[in-house]
């Protein structure tokens, strides 16, 4: 195996040799379980940890190796190798996470697109498209939406789908696809690239792990019903993995999400919401909030039919989760100074007292 046949690239080359890194070994983190993770190099696949000074210097879940990562590595035995550092990602999905304050959760790194994936029998929503749009703008990954289960709906209800997309959502790749038929596969398949990096991004029950089983040709990913008396699907991957496709592509399946709370602090809102940005630069007011002001460029052009309602709905509801996003991720980095300081300040005390006895 090449490392270039997952993903390896000029990027990483250059970054290793800047580090001085030539001696060591390199391999892609392929799956997680737990802070043990399967790193897939030259010499085989192999049950990695990380340092425990790593470990302990680690500010957050971003300081941990993830699923798609470039990692360095020091292999001892057949058993266990160790990794030492996490080459620097050139992107990285993730979410606000789930019960944890000011926290994110790390979906996959090193992406370069992403597969919206939404069942148009009953899961389909364009407001949570534009939740996953704005969490790949953010982490500069490109999107493709793939709406699935088409052959569980009429050929009209494909078409106003598509339009309706098209209507709130511009320059994004639509495929529509039947896991059962494979109708559209032909489709999807001439998008994927060799060696470039692909994830799925949906809730659990759309037919991610089908669609992963179409595509590598393989039955890799088990796969489940609809519960009949939820409508919902059944929560069937339970990690992340990474899975050469027959045509050199490389997927990573992730875990449906039911949550999908925002951790934008770049650009991904602004561009999922460019008409809405764009317009508000003619508000009469900077700190305009759209929801009242008079001079509103915003509200003006949404009287006129200009923009979508649900979508300018959707646009206030993100926009407030994403301010309070960053007031938690701020308050947090206060408490986290102040609390560096109250350790820091009572080793010099404790190393005073020593000295004085």
């Amino acid at each position: 195996m090449r490392l270039e046949d997952f993903g390896y690239d000029n990027r990483f080359e250059q970054l290793r040799k800047v580090q001085n890194l030539e001696s060591y070994e390199i391999g892609r983190v392929i799956a997680e379980h737990k802070e043990r993770y399967i790193v897939k190099t030259t010499k085989g696949e192999f049950e990695a940890e990380i340092t425990g000074n790593m470990r302990f210097t680690a500010q957050g879940r971003e300081d941990f190796p993830a699923v798609g990562d470039w990692v360095v590595l020091v292999i001892y035995d057949s058993d266990l190798a160790i990794i030492h550092i996490i080459l620097p990602r050139f992107s990285v999905i993730k979410r606000q996470a789930v019960g944890q304050y000011g926290g994110v959760q790390i979906i996959a790194a090193n992406i370069d697109y992403a597969f919206l994936v939404q069942a148009v029998d009953r899961d389909f929503n364009i407001n949570r498209l534009e939740r996953y749009l704005t969490i790949c703008y953010s982490s500069k990954v490109s999107p493709i939406i793939v709406l699935s289960k088409t052959d569980l709906i009429d050929e009209q209800k494909i078409s106003d789908t598509l339009s309706n997309i098209k209507q709130r959502i511009k320059d994004v790749p639509v495929v529509a696809i039947s896991n059962e038929t494979q109708k559209g596969y032909e489709v999807l398949k001439k998008i994927i690239k060799k060696g470039k990096t692909y994830c799925m991004l949906g809730s659990s029950g759309v037919g991610k792990s089908t669609l992963l089983n179409n595509l590598s040709g393989r039955n890799i990913m088990r796969t489940d019903i609809i519960s009949q008396s939820t409508g919902k699907g059944r929560h069937v991957t339970s990690h992340r993995e990474l899975i050469v496709l027959e045509n050199g592509g490389i997927l990573i399946d992730n875990p449906g999400m039911r949550e999908v709370g925002i951790a934008d602090t770049e650009s991904g809102l602004e561009t999922t919401f460019n008409k809405i940005v764009t317009l508000s630069q003619n508000c009469k007011f900077k700190d305009c909030t759209h929801t009242g002001e008079t001079g509103c460029a915003v509200l003006e052009a949404l009287a006129k039919g200009e923009i979508d309602k649900s979508s300018y709905g959707n646009y206030l509801r993100m926009q407030k989760e994403k301010a309070h996003y960053e007031s938690t991720v701020a308050e947090k980095r206060r408490k986290d100074k102040i609390f560096g300081k109250i350790i820091k300040d009572y080793h010099k005390k404790d190393i005073k007292q020593k000295k004085s006895r």
